[in-house]
Formats: structure tokens, sequence, C-alpha cells
């Protein structure tokens, strides 16, 4: 479906029966990632969630309309709430996904729910240490110069992102298929000035440790202990600050376990709202 929100044309997908528990899937790599790998992992929690998973503005086959800003992003994720009647919606962000999941939940606290952090991190420190593991890698087609610019939002095309990426995208499995990850770069969708936006300006100001101490909802953290861009550190510092922060450490996985280890990623995420939403209707019922 496509929704004109904010004066841009958003594509969006939902599922499942509209109930008081509605997810939002909110997609990482701006520029570079689309809601479709959500859709094929997520899907089947339909069953007991209504699912909203949307590409955003700048990404995927949503319209290339500036600014593509956290605020923007954030604002247009409150604005589909709002359109679709919610009141509160759970939040799942992986990657940079988790970096807008927090950013709305600390702007929007009274229209969340609950909000899942996979793979992600509260500032953007891990920046070099990201470069670092890359070069440590020894990936053909890897180069410093190119990694660099990647990270600092210098990309020239979308010829030149899709190179860039390649390079990198071995790293995010650890299971090696080049089949399937020749297949991936010839389906996505690029816009490298969204990245480059992203990455050149918006991750500059990112830092979310002072604050992370008023988010208030049930909060899941999933990490994976080879992610080689957000390692386990990143989340760790998170549960540190967000009170009483629930934390899973995926021990032989990356980047991508969400993708690798879906089924057992789903149970989590299953068993954690089952639990948490249970206990929060009882108190409202108790009120």
């Amino acid at each position: 479906m496509i929704r004109e929100i904010n004066g841009c044309s958003l594509y969006y997908e939902i599922y499942g029966e509209g109930n008081d528990d509605t997810i939002f899937f909110i997609h990482g790599g701006p520029g570079l990632g689309d809601c479709r790998g959500d859709v094929q992992t997520f899907l089947d929690l339909s069953d007991r969630f209504q699912t909203v998973f949307l590409d955003m503005r700048g990404s995927g086959r949503s319209a290339d309309v500036p600014p593509f800003t956290h605020e923007q992003w954030i604002d247009d994720i409150d604005a589909l709430r709002a359109e679709l009647g919610l009141d509160q919606i759970i939040l799942h962000g992986s990657s940079y996904g988790g970096f807008i999941v927090q950013e709305y939940a600390l702007k929007y606290p009274k229209h969340t729910k609950a909000i899942l952090l996979n793979v992600t991190a509260a500032d953007n420190e891990h920046h070099n240490l990201a470069i670092q593991n890359a070069m440590s890698s020894n990936l053909e087609g890897i180069d410093e110069a190119g990694l660099t610019r990647l990270f600092e939002g210098k990309v020239l095309s979308n010829e030149d992102f899709r190179t860039l990426y390649g390079a990198i995208l071995p790293l995010y499995t650890i299971e090696q298929d080049l089949e399937a990850q020749k297949k991936k770069l010839d389906q996505i969708h690029y816009h490298f000035q969204t990245h480059n936006d992203a990455f050149q300006q918006n991750l500059k100001q990112f830092d979310l440790k002072d604050r992370l101490h008023e988010i208030k909802v049930p909060t899941l953290v999933t990490a994976g202990q080879h992610d080689w861009i957000t390692p386990p550190v990143c989340s760790e510092d998170i549960i540190k600050r967000i009170p009483h922060a629930n934390y899973v450490l995926f021990e032989h996985y990356g980047h991508s376990l969400v993708r690798e280890q879906g089924s057992t990623y789903k149970q989590v995420v299953r068993q954690f709202l089952s639990e948490e939403l249970a206990e929060k209707h009882l108190i409202m019922g108790v009120k």
C-alpha cells in the first residue's frame, strides 16, 4: 500500500487483525534496506499481533522526499500510527532501525507500548570499531578508503553504493551463501543520498545514552556475539541505562541473527511480549 504521510508517499504492508497489540517493524540501512526482509521473517507473528511493515522515507519503494533525518522518520512513523487509528504501538528495530525506535520511544512515550531493539546501539561509537573489524577480516574487495567513504556518507552514486556494500556483505552472516548474496545485491533498491545524509549528518549527532533512563516501557535487547558492526558491548550499554530492560545474547551469530535464527528469535519475542503485555494488561485491569 502507498499512503501520503507528511508530504511523502510511503510504502507499507499490514497483516493480521486490528487489535490492541500492533508491531511496527523499522528496517535498518537507510537508503539500502526496506521492509521485505522483515515481512519474510516476521509475517507469521500476524497470528497474534497486527503487524505493520514500512519502507522509510528515502528507502525501498517509498519516495525520495527529504529531509532524511531521524526526526522526520520518527514523525512519519507516528503519523502513520495516527492514520491507522492506533493509540499505542510496539516497535521493533534492527541495527539503524533500533536507533530510530529508541528516539521514537523518547519523543512519543505515550504512544509506545514496548520496544524490541536488535543488534543496535545508543550512539555512533562503534563507527571506527566496525571499520577495524572489516579490515581485519581480509575479505577480497574491502579497502580502507572505500569503507571510510561508506561510513562517512560519501558514496558517489547508486552504482558506487552497490560496490561498497557488496564488499562487506559477507560480514553480516556466519554461514556464507554466495548465490544468495548476489541475489540480495541485485534486489536492493539503492538510494545513495539517503545513506549519505544518514551517515554524514544524523549519526554525527546521534547519542542517546544520557536519555535512555527516560524509557519506561518494556524493552527487549538482543545481540549477536560475532556482530562486526554493532558488537554486544553496544547492547550491553543500552541495558545498563534502560530500567529493567531484558537482554538475550545469541552466542553463535552476528549482525544478521534475525535472518539466520528467525525461529528462535521469534520465540524469544513471543515469550517476552506475552509475559510483558499480560502483566501490563493485568495492572491496567487492577487500576
